[in-house]
């Protein structure tokens, strides 16, 4: 509307102008007629300017009138929305106060029945007190007595069931797991040949007359004196016909001695001089013996690749007993037993052999070396840089830390295998007779136990237990306690068996 108003003013002026510029070009002669034209210009002008001077605010008010319906519409309808919720919200606190109301009564209510409900709890504490005394009254029992009755009860039952469970856990454990391992355990001891009753080292030189013990002792002791200081082995001649005593701890040592005085004796002179010669003739001989027997040793078990000074360690076994058995021979079984397991469980074979071959390797050494033979031996092997493997094999095999790996479990069984052959180990009979004693003690210590005997060698223990004492749920819990107890305080090679007897006789005479 504003533009149209000032499209008006300004077409008045611009025939303003133009008037005034026609005036300015015409001449004198026609400025009357162009005054005139001006002013009939200037009043066209103006009357259509008035016109739509007019007609603008006819519609600048036709505008604002609409304006000013729509504002009061929006203004009547935003009202009615505020009144609409102004009523929401007057009915939402006449309904919160319904329930607040609602509430409260409900919380009086709540009051009484919690009120009500302790009373009951005193009525029914009052009532119990005096059931328990009646029950102790009628059962002249005291409630700790009839508690303690019940548990005792309950515990029956749980080692029942307990025993239950372990039985046929056990029994299931040992039809999948025993079946597998006995096949590979007797396919191994059928695959490896290697004899089991070694031979012990020879401590006793023979003579061939009685008049030779004292050509070895000598003038005034000389020829004696000189064989036990370069061997390092006492000398024992005493009234045994025809024979010498060796003693020395070390059996290389030893060895040497024997040789040497079993070459004196065959040549005949013995006097200081040529018993030195003979002395290192057989070191010579000894060195050359374990270099051999540690070569051929590798060679039968299959292992390759030995530090040389390892080789002559392995060979110094040769004259290292453990039990009555050569432990040379026993290493070279282990290590065929561990590398056939291996085999048949799909581990690494060449591991299992040379931690078998090398895990009894401290032996060679532990007259010289202060310390258990398993950790001399893990020393001396990690010396020659062994594998973490076979470190770990050696280190493993008796136990002294967890096997981690396939092979050192080998290693260990393998071990067991080859010591508890019939006839492999030997040993006193003092120990013997200590270790059955210690068996019987041991199961004699349970409660419950009449009688046992350790037969089979040690091999087995019987125990005959009292039945009003024992139950038969309770004798599977007796036999693994005792069974814990024997791995816990007794060493012995191979296994223990524990046979529970249970006899119930009944006895009646005929008169």
């Amino acid at each position: 509307m504003i533009i149209d108003i000032l499209k008006g003013l300004l077409g008045a002026i611009i025939g303003i102008i133009a008037g005034y510029l026609i005036r300015k070009n015409i001449g004198e002669g026609k400025i009357n007629n162009a005054e005139e034209l001006a002013k009939r210009i200037v009043e066209d002008a103006e009357r259509d300017g008035e016109a739509r001077k007019k007609e603008l605010l006819l519609e600048v008010k036709e505008e604002i009138h609409k304006l000013r319906s729509e504002a009061e519409k929006e203004n009547r309808e935003r009202r009615n929305e505020l009144q609409k919720l102004e009523r929401r919200i007057i009915n939402k606190e006449e309904s919160i106060d319904r329930k607040s109301d609602a509430i409260e009564r409900k919380e009086e209510l709540l009051s009484k029945k919690i009120k009500e409900v302790e009373d009951k709890e005193t009525q029914i504490d009052d009532i119990y007190k005096s059931q328990v005394l009646e029950l102790e009254r009628l059962s002249s029992l005291t409630s700790d007595e009839a508690r303690e009755l019940l548990l005792d009860e309950i515990r029956k039952e749980v080692v029942h069931e307990s025993a239950i469970m372990i039985k046929e856990t056990e029994n299931k454990a040992k039809e999948e797991a025993d079946k597998k391992a006995r096949e590979i355990i007797s396919t191994a001891i059928q695959k490896c040949a290697a004899d089991h009753v070694a031979e012990t080292t020879v401590t006793v030189v023979a003579l061939p007359n009685d008049e030779m013990k004292g050509r070895i002792i000598g003038r005034e002791g000389r020829n004696i004196r000189t064989l036990e200081t370069l061997t390092g082995i006492d000398l024992i001649i005493d009234d045994t016909p025809e024979a010498v005593v060796l003693s020395g701890f070390d059996p290389v040592r030893r060895e040497i001695a024997r040789i040497a005085l079993e070459k004196l004796i065959v040549d005949g002179r013995i006097h200081p001089a040529r018993i030195e010669e003979m002395v290192e003739k057989a070191k010579k001989e000894v060195d050359n013996i374990i270099r051999e027997e540690g070569e051929q040793a590798a060679f039968d078990a299959g292992v390759h690749g030995i530090h040389p000074e390892l080789i002559k360690l392995l060979g110094r076994l040769k004259y290292r007993t453990s039990y009555g058995q050569n432990v040379l021979k026993h290493s070279i079984e282990v290590a065929h037993l561990a590398g056939i397991m291996a085999a048949e469980l799909g581990a690494d074979i060449k591991i299992a052999k040379r931690a078998g071959l090398l895990h009894d390797l401290g032996k060679a050494v532990d007259h010289e070396v202060e310390g258990p033979h398993v950790d001399i031996g893990v020393d001396l092997a990690r010396r020659y840089k062994e594998s973490k493997e076979v470190l770990h094999g050696i280190a493993a095999h008796h136990g002294d830390c967890e096997p981690e790996t396939v092979e050192a479990v080998l290693v260990q069984a393998a071990d067991a295998i080859s010591a508890a052959r019939p006839g492999a180990r030997r040993e006193t009979l003092e120990t013997y007779i200590k270790r059955l004693q210690k068996l019987e003690e041991i199961a004699n210590s349970f409660e419950g136990i009449e009688r046992s005997y350790a037969i089979q060698a040690g091999r087995e223990i019987r125990i005959l237990v009292k039945p009003e004492e024992v139950s038969e749920s309770q004798m599977i819990h007796t036999a693994r306690e005792i069974v814990k107890k024997i791995e816990a305080e007794l060493d012995y090679p191979g296994q223990i068996k524990v046979n529970v007897i249970r006899e119930t006789r009944s006895i009646e005479y005929a008169k």
